[in-house]
């Protein structure tokens, strides 16, 4: 059973390049909590179904929407289409890493080791060689290699608050700590984790994404910032949002390099073009949106509105 209301329109923000887009949206069945949103390889859209304990299947041409059941006590935070083709998850609440098949449709399970308790698993990314590596914000950070099924868990440094993850184009893998106020690098062969100096404090790091450069984009949650680092000089630059109260969630960066970043403050998704500097505002379907995170593909991005049950899918480009 899935409810669709489907509302198309044309957005245009200050008449910028950026500005030409199309916008549909999409209701979820009741209480799905959609926290995390991945374009699946086939061209429909997974999302994590964080309520209900499930991952979610849209269609996108038709609307039509599919829970897929994790298992006891699932509570799904993220989710990422994998070098494989499937679904890779990170499960807080079977505290596991899980994998489902869409070709099949077996779902797969590596519960993290007991001894180090419950990681409030969060968010996960693939590196060069294939392994993938996640964070848990209860302080520790991991690994799991799917062709041997070794997994390994470190703790982070300054323990509590690892929460984003990406790897760059060239497959190396960075981290932010929401409550460390950190960016860090892994070192893929001793999965060490190196944090780099940031030019503010108590920032909240929330999530990180890389740029075609390598150049890596950080939400600040607790300043209202968005900042960018340059591994090969180490400089940083940071913008602040635009509104009084601006709360940066996610940051993902498209094919373009134009990074969005969503706004609790402002209940809005930003685009911003670091050429110009300049933001461009893409309100929530409704009030209390709360797009907790971003992702996409070519030509166009997905935002879970974890508040409202809905996916919102915005083609940029639309009037060119």
């Amino acid at each position: 059973m899935h409810r669709v209301v489907i509302a198309l329109a044309v957005l245009a923000f200050g008449g910028t390049a950026q500005a030409a887009a199309e916008s549909r949206v999409y209701e979820l069945p009741d209480g799905a909590g959609p926290h995390d949103v991945a374009p699946a390889p086939d061209g429909k859209v997974w999302y994590t179904a964080q309520t209900a304990g499930a991952l979610g299947i849209l269609e996108p041409d038709s609307g039509k929407v599919t829970h897929v059941a994790l298992g006891p006590g699932s509570k799904p935070h993220g989710v990422i289409a994998g070098p494989d083709g499937n679904a890779w998850i990170t499960d807080s609440g079977q505290n596991a890493i899980v994998r489902y098949s869409p070709g099949s449709g077996d779902i797969e399970r590596w519960p993290l080791p007991k001894e180090h308790g419950w990681a409030n698993l969060n968010t996960a990314a693939f590196d060069a060689d294939g392994v993938l590596w996640f964070t848990g914000q209860s302080g520790v950070y991991g690994s799991l290699d799917p062709r041997t099924g070794t997994l390994e868990v470190h703790a982070a440094p300054g323990g509590k608050g690892p929460y984003g993850i990406d790897a760059t184009d060239d497959g190396e893998v960075w981290f932010v700590s929401l409550a460390g106020s950190y960016l860090a690098r892994i070192d893929a062969d001793t999965g060490a984790a190196r944090p780099v100096p940031h030019p503010a404090k108590d920032h909240g790091s929330r999530r990180v994404w890389a740029d075609s450069r390598g150049d890596l984009w950080v939400s600040e949650w607790n300043t209202g910032y968005v900042s960018r680092y340059r591994p090969d000089s180490g400089e940083w630059r940071r913008w602040k949002l635009p509104g009084d109260s601006p709360r940066a969630y996610a940051v993902y960066v498209d094919e373009r390099d134009i990074v969005w970043v969503s706004d609790f403050g402002a209940n809005a998704t930003l685009s911003f073009d670091p050429r110009t500097e300049a933001f461009e505002s893409y309100p929530g379907s409704g009030p209390g949106a709360s797009v907790r995170q971003i992702l996409g593909r070519t030509g166009e991005v997905w935002l879970p509105e974890s508040g409202l049950d809905r996916l919102v899918r915005i083609r940029y480009g639309a009037g060119d």
